[in-house]
C-alpha cells in the first residue's frame, strides 16, 4: 500500500506531500492545478522514463519520494518485494515500510534509491510492480492493442493459463532450437563438413601429443636445470663435503663447540648449548636435502635431448592453437563441443529430424491446450465484464471476447501444424484475442477500437479491473480520469465500482466528476496559488467533511458559494454513503 508521497519541483508543484489510507482516495482540483503531476510522480516511482521537461521551471531537479507498506498485500507480492529488496541490499525503515526515491535533473539525468540504496530505475519498477498499478489516460489506449487484450484474458484466467503458457513457451524454444539446428546442418552441410574436418584434424594432432596442463612451463625449468647439470652436481657435492667431512666438516666442528660450552661452569657460556643443538639439527636437515637433491639429478645423458624434443612438440601446438599449453587444451575443449553440434552424418541428421518432429508435436499439443483454456476463460470473462458494464450505465451493452487462431503467413519462418491447420507459433501461443463491444441488444458487435467511445473505453477498462480484482487483497490501483467522457448516472455507477474495488485494494483516483468524488473515503484536493508575480504553485491538501462539501459544490459547475450547490453536494455525499452501505 502507498502510505505517503512527497513531491518537490515537479511541474507546477514546488513542494507537496500527502498521506494515503486504505479504501478509495480521490484527487480533485481545478484544471491546471497539477492533479496529473501526482500520477506522473507515481509513474516515476514505477521506473518510467524520466522527462526533464517535467522539472519545475527554475528548479535544478525534481524529487519524488514514496513510502510503501507491504504487510497488507498478498503473499506472492510480499515474496517478490522481499526478493527485490534483498537483491538490491535495501533496508526497511524502522516501522517496516520501504522508501523509494526518484530524482530527475533538469539536465535529463535521473537517479533512483530504494531503501537507502542507489539502484537502477528498473529496480524501482521491479519493486513497485506487485504493489502499484497506474492507469493513465494512455493506458486506456493501450487496451486497443491486440497483445493487451490477450493479456487481459490471460490475467483473468491466470491460474489456468499461466502454467499452460509456460509449458508452451518452453517446448516452443526446444522446437525452434532443434529446427534451426536441422536447417543449418542441412543447408550448410558442405561448409559444416569442412569445418568438422578442420576441427577433427586439430584434435587428432593435440591428442597425439597429449600435452598436460602447465607442461610447457615445467619443461622450461627442467631444461634450464639439465643444461647446468655438471655445475649443479659439483656445487651440491662440495656443500655436502663441507658439512660432513670427518675432521673439519661443519657437523664435526659444531659438535666440538657444543662439547666445550656444555662442560663450562659459566652459566652464560653453557646456556649456548641448546642453540648449538639447533644449529646441528639444521645442518643435518640440509645435508639430507642435499643428498636427496643429488640422487634426484638425472643420470641419463639423453634426458636433456628427450626434454628438448618434447618441448619442440609442444611448441608446434602453441604456434597453431594458442599461446601456451593451457590455451591449447582450452581450444580442444571448445573444438569438441563445437564438433558435437555439427555432426552432418546421416545418422545425426536423422536423429535431429526425429527430435524436430517430436518437439513440434509437443508444441502443437501444448498450443491446443492453451487455446482451449483461453476459449473457456473468454466466455467467463465476457459474461463477468458485461455484468459490470450493465452497472456502469451501459445496461444493454455486451462484451465479447473472441479467441482466434492465427494462420501462418507465406513468410512465416516457423509455421506450426495444429490439427488440420498451419498456424503462426508466436511467443504467447497461436491465438489472438479481440475484445468486441455491442452497444445495445441487436447491435452488431465491433472491435472496441471501432465501437467504443472514450467514455465507453474507460468503463470497459474499469470493468476489467473490477473483474480481475476478485477477492484478492493487495496492490494499490491508480486511475487517472477513468471517468473521462462520462457523466450523470454513468458517473455515479463508476463511483460505486471504484468503491467496490476499494474493498480489496487501495484505490487512488484523479477525477473531475463530483459523482465519483462523493464515494471517496479520503478526499485530497490539489490547489494552485499565484504569488502575483506570475509564479504558480500547487499543493495537496486533505479535506475535512465541511471542506468536502465546498469542493463538491465547486465541481458542480462552480456552485461552491451558493446554498443550492452546497445542498446538492451534501445530497451527493449522503447518497454515496448509503450506496456504499448497500453494496
Amino acid at each position: 500500500m502507498l502510505a505517503e508521497i512527497r513531491i518537490d519541483g515537479l511541474g507546477v508543484i514546488s513542494k507537496a506531500s500527502a498521506q494515503f489510507h486504505e479504501g478509495l482516495t480521490v484527487l480533485t482540483g481545478e484544471t491546471g492545478a497539477g492533479k496529473t503531476m501526482v500520477v506522473t510522480s507515481l509513474h516515476l516511482l514505477s521506473g518510467a522514463r524520466a522527462d526533464p521537461g517535467r522539472v519545475r521551471l527554475g528548479a535544478a531537479r525534481a524529487v519524488v519520494e514514496g513510502r510503501f507498506t507491504t504487510d497488507d498485500v498478498h503473499q506472492a507480492a510480499q515474496t517478490e518485494v522481499g526478493r527485490v529488496l534483498e537483491a538490491a541490499g535495501s533496508d526497511r525503515d524502522e516501522d517496516g515500510s520501504v522508501i523509494a526515491v526518484r530524482t530527475v535533473g533538469s539536465d535529463g539525468r535521473s537517479r533512483a534509491h530504494l531503501g537507502g540504496r542507489s539502484v537502477p530505475a528498473g529496480v524501482l519498477g521491479e519493486f513497485t510492480d506487485p504493489l502499484l498499478t497506474v492507469h493513465g489516460q494512455n493506458d486506456q489506449l493501450r487496451l486497443l492493442r491486440p497483445d493487451q487484450q490477450r493479456n487481459a484474458l490471460d490475467q483473468f484466467a491466470v491460474d489456468t493459463v499461466a502454467p499452460l503458457l509456460a509449458r508452451y513457451s518452453k517446448l516452443r524454444r526446444e522446437w525452434l532450437d532443434a529446427r534451426t539446428a536441422l536447417l543449418e546442418r542441412t543447408e550448410k552441410s558442405r561448409e559444416l563438413a569442412q569445418e568438422a574436418d578442420r576441427l577433427q584434424f586439430g584434435l587428432n594432432e593435440i591428442d597425439t601429443v597429449a600435452p598436460l596442463p602447465g607442461e610447457d612451463t615445467a619443461i622450461v625449468a627442467d631444461v634450464r636445470r639439465l643444461s647446468d647439470l655438471d655445475s649443479l652436481r659439483e656445487a651440491a657435492t662440495g656443500a655436502m663435503s663441507a658439512i660432513a667431512a670427518d675432521s673439519d666438516g661443519a657437523l664435526d666442528l659444531l659438535g666440538t663447540a657444543r662439547s666445550r660450552v656444555e662442560t663450562s661452569d659459566d652459566v652464560a657460556l653453557s646456556s649456548l648449548g641448546p642453540r648449538l643443538d639447533e644449529a646441528i639439527a639444521i645442518v643435518i636437515d640440509v645435508s639430507s636435502e642435499l643428498s636427496n637433491y643429488l640422487s634426484g639429478l638425472p643420470s641419463d645423458p639423453n634426458a636433456l635431448d628427450s626434454l628438448l624434443t618434447r618441448q619442440a612438440e609442444l611448441k608446434q601446438l602453441t604456434r597453431k592453437y594458442a599461446a601456451d599449453v593451457d590455451g591449447v587444451l582450452a581450444w580442444a575443449d571448445k573444438a569438441r563441443a563445437r564438433l558435437s553440434k555439427i555432426d552432418v552424418s546421416a545418422d545425426a541428421l536423422a536423429e535431429l529430424a526425429t527430435r524436430v518432429e517430436t518437439t513440434q508435436a509437443a508444441v502443437a499439443a501444448a498450443a491446443a491446450k492453451l487455446t482451449a483454456a483461453r476459449v473457456k476463460a473468454a466466455a467467463k470473462l465476457a459474461k463477468a465484464v458485461s455484468t459490470e458494464l450493465s452497472g456502469l450505465a451501459m445496461g444493454k451493452a455486451t462484451l465479447e471476447v473472441n479467441v482466434r487462431e492465427v494462420l501462418a503467413g507465406p513468410q512465416d519462418s516457423a509455421p506450426l501444424t495444429v490439427g488440420d491447420k498451419v498456424l503462426h507459433a508466436g511467443s504467447a501461443g497461436v491465438d489472438e484475442v479481440e475484445l468486441r463491444l455491442s452497444a445495445h441488444s441487436g447491435a452488431q458487435s465491433l472491435p472496441i477500437s471501432k465501437s467504443a467511445s472514450g467514455g465507453e473505453l474507460s468503463r470497459v477498462m474499469l470493468a476489467l479491473e473490477v473483474v480481475h480484482a476478485g477477492n484478492e487483497k493487495g496492490s494499490t490501483m491508480v486511475f487517472d480520469e477513468v471517468d473521462a467522457g462520462v457523466g450523470g448516472r454513468a458517473a455515479v455507477e463508476i463511483g460505486k465500482r471504484l468503491a467496490r474495488l476499494a474493498r480489496t485494494h487501495q484505490v487512488i483516483v484523479v477525477t473531475h466528476l463530483p459523482q465519483v468524488a462523493a464515494f471517496a473515503h479520503t478526499h485530497l484536493v490539489v490547489d494552485k496559488s499565484d504569488n502575483g508575480k506570475g509564479v504558480v504553485n500547487s499543493g495537496v491538501k486533505t479535506l475535512t467533511d465541511d471542506e468536502r462539501v465546498v469542493e463538491l459544490a465547486r465541481m458542480l459547475a462552480g456552485l461552491d458559494d451558493t446554498e443550492t450547490g452546497r445542498a446538492h453536494a451534501e445530497e451527493l455525499l449522503a447518497t454515496a454513503a448509503a450506496e456504499r452501505l448497500r453494496a
